[in-house]
């Protein structure tokens, strides 16, 4: 089996998440429980409304025996009403990526590297833009030291790798009607991403590369944020799966009481269990009359692991209570 040459962190997965047989046990995890969940996807509106057992519960609390009535909803128009609303929102910056990390501009942007940082990276990129502005989370003081002390020249090759390498593959091998029938990580292999010329310790980590290719090709590659890691944790039954270990997709410091999803899980794999993700979903989309768009593939994916992830947010919420301190890949 072919090991991919990742960063080494002190918080990266056991060699057996590589192994296609291990992937494979996850996999069949996930794959009976994604229906429970798209489920509550449909009933509560993407978490907008209230489950009728739910009610039930609320109505109790407050001294009514009476059971709630509840209105037959019509999933197909639930559906195709939030899988806009998904889409839509997935649309609202996304020209601002494909204006700044396309070829040409890059070529242009390479004459002035502190612009780039300064300027298009710190004020222009939604995503970088709103971490560093966001002084509300102490946890992301550590992003701004090191965006602040990252040499300019080395975020833009880093940016410029990721990107020349994003549209190599788009252009080289990608087909769209193919690309879902990937069975196996080694035939996705997207393990460059996970190499050093490809980071920026602390600044463009797992997470930010992987927003910003999302945004350029959807169709190809699955963002890997916070939401979409905890989510493959609750997907998979919080099981171990052979790990000696937690979870693969959790960090847990028992000595300093800390836990958060895997910051450092490496893209290469993330992205096949998105792409099975993905294909589970169109089954199920299909059985209520509904083609997904192949050109928001990942769109889909990532609208459905933030609503798994937000499902449990009181108990994330405790389990990071403590880990405020602790070191983050972005």
């Amino acid at each position: 089996m072919y090991y991919p040459n990742c960063l080494e962190y002190e918080n990266n997965i056991e060699e057996i998440c590589y192994d296609q047989d291990h992937i494979d046990k996850v996999w069949e995890e996930i794959k009976q429980v994604i229906p429970t969940y798209f489920q509550q996807y449909i009933e509560t509106e993407n978490g907008h409304s209230v489950q009728d057992s739910e009610a039930q519960k609320l109505a109790e609390k407050f001294g009514s025996t009476a059971k709630p009535k509840s209105k037959k909803k019509d999933a197909k128009i639930i559906l195709e009403r939030l899988l806009k609303e998904t889409i839509d929102d997935f649309e609202k910056e996304r020209q601002t990526y494909q204006d700044i990390l396309n070829l040409e501009s890059l070529e242009e942007y390479k004459h002035d590297v502190n612009s780039f940082k300064n300027t298009i990276l710190k004020n222009q990129i939604p995503i970088i833009r709103k971490t560093l502005q966001n002084k509300q989370a102490k946890e992301l003081d550590k992003f701004r030291a090191a965006f602040n002390n990252a040499q300019p020249g080395h975020l833009f090759e880093v940016t410029s790798n990721i990107i020349k390498l994003a549209n190599e593959w788009k252009n080289d091998w990608y087909n769209g009607k193919e690309f879902e029938k990937i069975d196996s990580i080694e035939d996705l292999d997207y393990y460059a991403l996970d190499e050093e010329s490809y980071t920026a310790f602390g600044v463009i980590g797992g997470g930010i590369k992987s927003h910003f290719i999302f945004k350029l090709f959807p169709e190809m590659f699955p963002s890997r944020s916070r939401e979409a890691v905890w989510a493959l944790y609750y997907l998979s039954n919080k099981k171990k799966f052979g790990c000696k270990e937690d979870s693969q997709f959790l960090m847990i410091n028992a000595k300093e009481g800390t836990t958060q999803q895997n910051y450092f899980y490496p893209y290469g794999i993330f992205a096949f269990y998105a792409l099975r993700v993905f294909n589970k979903l169109k089954e199920l989309y299909a059985l209520q009359g509904i083609s997904l768009p192949i050109e928001y593939r990942f769109v889909v994916v990532d609208g459905f692991l933030s609503f798994v992830s937000r499902s449990h947010q009181t108990e994330i919420d405790i389990l990071k209570q403590n880990s405020q301190n602790y070191h983050y890949d972005y």
